[in-house]
């Protein structure tokens, strides 16, 4: 490893050893970068060398009407920020900070601050509790945090000496999105225009970023300078292919890297604009890329199945891609979406741990059914529980290298997903001759019913077909007979009644389009389905109900 620049070694002293690591893949032109660099530097700086100053970086909304803020407007706001955060909070390189808040211009300037300061960013979603919020702090022992005001509530909690989820080591917390004195903006204010970026090494942690599971202890997921980079520069790159013309939009948050990817990093590193917008509902994310004129547009299965009604009443002429990932992608979304737009989906795979999307095909490259092949730069197969691989089209674990890859703070369940020198991320999928990857389901969810493997996502394809279908869940529940049986969560669309003759039609239905063993046994009517704030389903719930 190169010599660090970081002060605080706290992230390099908690990296698995070296030999827990995965075998990454760093021979490739497209990721050879210098020993030393800040990715901050690198997405900012860089853009204005080229002659982006003047062009639009970030787009918010100001008094109901569209608003740019220019790349070189942009890295004044961050450069001001970095004094604040090494001159007014006294830290230095390698400290973590906590950083809160929705995707708004202020949350961008304050995570690209931190990264060019040299601090470790951990980032976190709007909705966690004070209870979530410890665990995080004193995993990564963080002494700072830096918070959205109106998200004041929870975080505090863990400042108070008299709450249970106090955490001692978190001393100081600057507000941002906030006019009052001692705010982050308005100390920024007096700052000088410019930052000299920190030396930081390409393997000197930037982020922690702590996956979004629904049970268990948090995984923070360690992740280079150069990390950030790759992924910019791999899936964008061959897959996406955006231009310097391009207006990206979204609903992730940033502070899930599929979010901090796709609409701000992508975008700054292609020298195009994104939109940052707080909330957005699908009808609102419409009318954003009406008002925008957004071209590429990130979000969940969940939304471009709710928003393809909703197409013929907004004008997204603008939109050219759409990207889909956070969970699997239905085959009927896909063709509902196709049906209501043309645009044929981007669809992707990828994890915390391996920073973002590695396996995805666009436009002529799509087959259906299939996530798509394997990101230029990365290397997937399916192995069996010996970790030898499968014959094609057989399924088996899904396995990746790259040159990104796991690194868990501190945490013995490193060893379950790297073996081998690859990562694991826990997922059962077919890989056909030609490199084609078709998503079964999580390893763990797979459903064994009188000794037939079921995946739960093929029953849902199937069931969101009906058009009485809105939303569904499949999970397997305990059975004395057959070990499990498949058990359906429907969601109906309105003036469809969910009586005995729909479980019925619904099962029948199943049945004429796949093998009748994958029927679901159980069908109950819900009226809306748990997910995570990532738009994830979250089936652990559904086996509590």
């Amino acid at each position: 490893m190169e010599a660090t620049a970081h002060v605080d070694t706290f992230a390099r002293d908690n990296l698995p050893p070296e030999s827990q690591w995965p075998e990454l893949l760093l021979d490739n032109p497209d990721v050879a970068y210098p020993a030393r660099l800040n990715c901050a530097a690198e997405l900012l700086d860089r853009a204005i060398e080229a002659g982006r100053g003047a062009a639009p970086a970030i787009w918010s909304e100001v008094d109901g009407k569209p608003h740019a803020t220019t790349y070189a407007q942009l890295r004044t706001l961050v450069d001001r920020s970095a004094h604040v955060l090494v001159e007014d909070m006294g830290l230095v390189p390698g400290n973590r900070v906590l950083l809160r808040g929705p995707n708004t211009l202020q949350m961008a300037v304050a995570f690209l601050a931190a990264l060019k300061a040299g601090l470790v960013v951990v980032p976190t979603m709007p909705l966690l509790r004070a209870k979530e919020l410890k665990q995080i702090v004193d995993k990564a022992q963080v002494a700072a945090a830096l918070c959205d005001v109106r998200l004041t509530d929870e975080l505090s909690r863990c400042t108070n000496p008299e709450d249970e989820f106090f955490c001692a080591g978190l001393k100081q917390v600057r507000y941002f999105h906030d006019d009052a004195p001692g705010s982050l903006e308005q100390l920024a204010a007096g700052k000088p225009d410019t930052f000299i970026a920190c030396n930081t090494a390409s393997d000197d942690v930037c982020l922690i970023a702590f996956t979004s599971g629904t049970t268990g202890t948090p995984k923070g997921c360690m992740h280079f300078h150069r990390d950030v980079l790759a992924m910019c520069d791999l899936f964008p790159r061959h897959v996406l292919k955006p231009t310097a013309d391009d207006v990206f939009c979204g609903t992730p948050p940033l502070a899930f890297t599929f979010g901090l990817g796709g609409i701000l990093c992508f975008p700054l590193r292609a020298g195009a604009s994104t939109v940052l917008i707080e909330k957005l509902t699908p009808a609102l994310l419409l009318q954003a890329i009406e008002r925008f004129r957004a071209t590429i547009v990130f979000t969940a299965p969940t939304f471009y199945r709710q928003m393809a009604p909703l197409v013929k009443d907004a004008d997204i002429s603008s939109l050219r891609k759409t990207v889909s990932a956070g969970e699997a992608l239905p085959q009927a979304t896909r063709d509902l979406w196709r049906e209501a737009t043309g645009i044929e989906m981007i669809d992707g795979i990828g994890g915390t741990e391996m920073i973002h999307i590695f396996i995805s095909s666009a436009g002529g490259e799509v087959r259906p059914g299939s996530i798509g092949r394997a990101v230029p730069g990365y290397v997937v197969q399916a192995l069996d529980d010996a970790l030898e691989p499968v014959a094609p089209g057989a399924t088996g674990h899904l396995a990746v290298r790259g040159p990104t890859g796991c690194r868990y703070l501190a945490d013995e369940r490193q060893m379950k997903f790297v073996r081998n020198g690859w990562n694991l991320p826990g997922d059962a999928v077919s890989i056909d001759a030609d490199g084609y990857v078709y998503y079964q389901a999580r390893a763990d969810d797979m459903i064994v019913s009188s000794g037939y493997n079921i995946a739960g996502p093929e029953v849902e394809t199937v069931l969101m077909q009906h058009p009485a279908v809105a939303e569904c869940g499949v999970i397997g529940t305990p059975d004395e007979v057959r070990g499990q049986v498949v058990k359906a969560f429907v969601v109906l669309r309105p003036g469809f009644e969910g009586d005995e003759a729909m479980v019925s039609e619904l099962q029948n239905f199943v049945k004429n389009a796949v093998a009748a063993y994958k029927y679901p046994r159980v069908v109950t009517f819900i009226n809306a389905l748990p997910r995570t704030e990532t738009g994830k389903l979250k089936r652990a719930v559904l086996r509590t109900m």
